[in-house]
């Protein structure tokens, strides 16, 4: 039986990849967004990836704007000078972190350690997994004359936003006394402690970040492992009033 033109043309036309599902495919990889990241991580200028690969400025910008496309050539040049393979402008990127932490969903944790406790705190990014830094609400009751808080101290740095009330905060040998609308940033690798100066609680909004600097002190102590809580919970802070955030 003689094969039918139409139907033979059909089936080439189902095995054979077309220009634009070629240029989707090469559009959907981002690839001129790739290289700018992977050149502005570096704190690179244009001439200077130029020079590092033998192509032109205005070239590398076009490639980056995806007004051409770069042949594999001249995407191994690149790729050379960030220390990369080909295959990481084309697999698959990891979804951008994007979590909505509701109000009602969130845990109010006492402060650990301290009997009785100083203030609560909870969690404001608990759902983010290997997260770079850790955001807390934190409500400061008052205490009495006698009692003082401990201070304490942990790798990294840290970011106090007062909301509502009066909080003095010590650190080392300086003592600053905040109202709502104060912030502060500071070395954590410090000894530091808070005391709610007035007579209702203050409210704060503070963020503890994870790095180190060059020669920072590591923590007196380990941190305590609190006890077994609801899988929902929010997590111990680095540092609290007493041990914690």
């Amino acid at each position: 039986m003689t094969e039918r033109p139409e139907a033979n043309g059909e089936e080439m036309h189902k095995t054979m990849a077309d220009a634009d599902t070629a240029e989707r495919f090469i559009t959907e990889k981002h690839l001129g967004e790739r290289i700018r990241r992977l050149r502005l991580k570096k704190s690179m200028g244009l001439v200077d990836l130029g020079k590092h690969t033998g192509l032109s400025a205005s070239f590398l910008s076009q490639l980056e704007t995806g007004r051409v496309v770069p042949t594999l050539r001249n995407l191994a040049r690149i790729a050379m000078v960030f220390s990369k393979d080909l295959s990481y402008f084309f697999e698959n990127e990891p979804l951008p972190i994007f979590r909505v932490h509701r109000k009602k969903d969130r845990v109010r944790m006492p402060q650990t350690g301290v009997e009785p406790p100083t203030y609560t705190f909870e969690s404001l990014g608990y759902m983010v997994p290997d997260r770079h830094m850790d955001p807390y609400f934190a409500e400061f009751v008052p205490l009495p004359e006698n009692v003082e808080p401990r201070s304490h101290m942990h790798a990294g740095f840290e970011f106090l936003y007062v909301l509502a009330g009066e909080l003095v905060l010590r650190h080392g040998d300086q003592e600053a006394a905040l109202s709502p609308g104060d912030a502060v940033y500071f070395d954590a690798g410090m000894p530091h402690s808070y005391r709610c100066s007035g007579s209702k609680p203050a409210e704060a909004i503070i963020v503890t970040m994870h790095q180190a600097s060059a020669g920072q002190p590591q923590p007196l102590r380990p941190s305590v492992a609190p006890a077994a809580r609801p899988a929902s919970a929010a997590p111990v802070p680095k540092a609290t009033a007493s041990d914690g955030t």
